[in-house]
């Protein structure tokens, strides 16, 4: 907290160009990810083994008191009883943002608002491998004042420096997050570019959008588990600071490619609604919708219904009050349940997978021990009960590959499950997103989502 403290002191001394105001219309554009770990000849498993110690790392942290928290809880409310989403750090949108336009790469987060990069001066960072975001040398940036709009609306901010008396006063932020990561910086505006113009993305055909005037935090200080590959993050929940809400878009929907294959993924802002989806040639299975529920404690997150787990023949109800807080999350990496829901489904798999737990040393809680048959003949995967979640009027029933991870070499085969400690929410996260199209209705609060090729969407694009 002292620590923070004393960046805010710093950041309100730091000068800022002068305010210029900019309204954001409506648009639509299709923009490609990239898996965090792309690129870098990663076996799988060593992804997955990442992916987990990630998920443990989070998983500590929100275990501790809260009075270890660097921020108050109410600079946001969201995941992790008074933070915002748990992001991992897992699928990365490349636009480029200044005049002239320098790349940033941002963790697409449905569990969060914010938009945010680091930028120099950095007084507190953590190790990117691109260069950082120099506002100083892009003729489009501008500072907010502390009267703007977007700065009154968040819970957490004081008056920066900007001189000529205190109507020009920039406003200083910070903002911080359930796994007890934070950003503290300058919120700003700038061109924010997504096309063919350096975006790292292509604007979809008919699509309006090429580049937009956008609010951003510019981060001078910034910590917790982030990865070299990123930048910041790109919120994409309810509130007034996400990027769709921004854009003043009705839908927005990405399709995950596996974290396995190195592959392009896709997100899109605006455009067809989910029923352009019946038919598709990526799309290999039946559309499904289910409500979007909203919870005025928690705004800006994305609830859904959900009813019931079933693990192959068994099925486990969810009683309410948890059955109507399940959240959908393309920040987290693993599915996390309260634990005793956790507990419910980890014995219905022990009882029916047939095989020895692994020891403490496996990656996740739940993890099976194979037999050396299966590393030595290589024989086809061990079978195990289906996994599906019951949501009200829809059934996601998750295809083998978004729930389950064998390492033959190791002998182990584990479930992508992890219990949420002293957590009331089951939060979905993209491994069990992956290869599936999910398209959120804002307008009329429908979730849809359809088993899906999504490279196959790329290569169409």
């Amino acid at each position: 907290m002292k620590q923070l403290a004393a960046a805010l002191l710093v950041l309100l001394a730091l000068p800022c160009p002068p305010h210029a105001a900019a309204a954001v219309p409506g648009a639509s554009v299709v923009a490609l990810l990239t898996h965090a770990y792309a690129g870098r000849g990663l076996a799988r498993p060593e992804l997955f083994r990442r992916m987990a110690h990630r998920a443990k790392a989070r998983r500590r942290l929100l275990s501790e008191p809260t009075n270890a928290r660097p921020v108050r809880a109410r600079v946001r409310a969201g995941l992790g009883g008074g933070g915002g989403g748990i992001v991992t750090n897992e699928y990365l949108l490349r636009v480029s943002v200044g005049t002239p336009p320098r790349p940033v790469a941002l963790t697409l987060d449905t569990g969060s608002d914010l938009v945010w990069t680091q930028c120099a001066p950095c007084r507190g960072c953590f190790d990117q491998r691109l260069p950082l975001l120099d506002p100083a040398a892009s003729s489009t940036y501008a500072a907010l004042p502390c009267g703007a709009q977007p700065c009154r609306a968040l819970p957490f901010a004081s008056c920066g420096g900007g001189g000529r008396g205190r109507g020009n006063r920039t406003c200083a932020y910070a903002y911080h997050y359930g796994d007890k990561s934070v950003t503290v910086g300058h919120l700003a505006t700038d061109r924010f570019s997504f096309g063919d113009d350096g975006g790292g993305g292509n604007a979809g055909a008919g699509g309006n959008l090429a580049a937009r005037r956008l609010t951003f935090g510019c981060g001078h200080f910034n910590k917790g588990v982030f990865q070299s590959n990123e930048t910041g993050i790109a919120g994409f929940g309810r509130g007034p600071w996400s990027l769709p809400s921004q854009l003043n878009v009705t839908t927005f929907s990405y399709c995950f490619t596996s974290m396995f294959e190195h592959k392009s993924s896709v997100v899109t802002l605006g455009g067809a609604p989910a029923a352009a989806l019946r038919g598709a040639a990526h799309v290999a299975g039946e559309v499904r919708s289910t409500p979007l529920l909203r919870n005025p404690s928690q705004p800006s997150l994305y609830f859904l219904s959900l009813h019931a787990i079933s693990v192959g023949a068994t099925r486990i109800p969810v009683p309410p009050p948890a059955s109507a807080t399940a959240i959908i999350d393309s920040g987290a990496s693993v599915t996390t349940l309260p634990e005793d829901l956790y507990e419910a489904v980890r014995a219905a798999f022990a009882a029916q997978v047939g095989l020895p737990l692994a020891g403490g040393g496996a990656a996740l809680d739940l993890c099976f021990a194979l037999p050396v048959a299966a590393a030595l003949w290589r024989r086809r995967p061990t079978a195990v009960p289906a996994l599906t979640l019951h949501l009200e009027g829809a059934d996601w029933e998750m295809p083998r590959g978004n729930y389950v991870f064998e390492d033959l070499a190791a002998r182990v085969m584990c479930v992508v499950l992890d219990a949420a400690p002293g957590g009331e929410h089951t939060v979905i996260g993209n491994f069990q997103q992956q290869n599936t199209h999910v398209v959120y209705d804002l307008e009329n609060d429908r979730l849809s989502f359809a088993p899906a090729r999504c490279d196959r969407l790329v290569a169409s694009l």
